[in-house]
């Protein structure tokens, strides 16, 4: 399992950079790491019980805590603050994220919803 060796906040263009010891670097839009939330909010309780998150275009990231020595838990700024990023998800959701942002933005077309808040 990969482990951080930077992790950075760009406030201004609400990324979050983390470098990892295999080498890797991943620039994270806070958008991106909110509409994909380790959180039960999100994720639900099972397959099939996720919640589509709308309108979080402008969404950033107001403060970043410690949990252990295994994930960070950010506080965004629409005060969602209960996912739990563990080093092996923020590296998957770096690996993955053009396939997955592809699928939130069909996501959002099917639902007829926006990025933007209403």
């Amino acid at each position: 399992m990969p482990h951080p060796t930077a992790i950075t906040l760009h406030q201004a263009s609400r990324v979050l950079e983390v470098s990892f010891d295999d080498g890797r670097t991943f620039r994270l839009p806070c958008e991106f790491l909110r509409v994909y939330s380790p959180s039960a909010e999100v994720r639900g309780h099972g397959p099939g019980q996720e919640v589509l998150q709308v309108g979080k275009r402008d969404v950033g990231i107001s403060a970043i805590e410690s949990v252990g020595h295994y994930a960070i838990q950010p506080t965004f700024t629409d005060g969602h603050d209960s996912g739990i990023y563990s080093w092996d998800t923020l590296h998957d959701l770096g690996v993955r994220q053009d396939e997955l942002w592809q699928r939130y933005l069909e996501r959002l077309a099917e639902a007829g919803a926006s990025r933007d808040r209403a």
